[in-house]
């Protein structure tokens, strides 16, 4: 029997809290075409993301990747800050 080699996906969102200890949440924005109407939807989702050195902060858009589980919630991991955003 052969080994599956496992799904790394790397995604690319912006930062919308950075309020908890080497976590942050990121926002998924993707669009999607409705099967039937052919319109272009926007569907969105936030992930809770690890961020060991808490060097993330609101507005930043990031690179992240699927991990091993760190909690219940947590399963993806910081690569790097893309781009510095500002605070609305």
């Amino acid at each position: 029997m052969t080994e599956a080699t496992p799904l790394i996906r790397t995604l690319q969102g912006r930062v919308v809290s950075d309020k908890m200890d080497k976590t942050i949440v990121v926002l998924i924005e993707r669009k999607i075409k409705h099967p039937l109407y052919g319109k272009f939807m926007k569907r969105s989702k936030k992930l809770h993301v690890h961020d060991e050195a808490n060097v993330a902060k609101i507005g930043d858009v990031v690179s992240i990747t699927s991990t091993r589980p760190y909690s219940k919630t947590k399963s993806f991991g910081l690569v790097e800050v893309l781009t510095s955003g500002s605070v609305n």
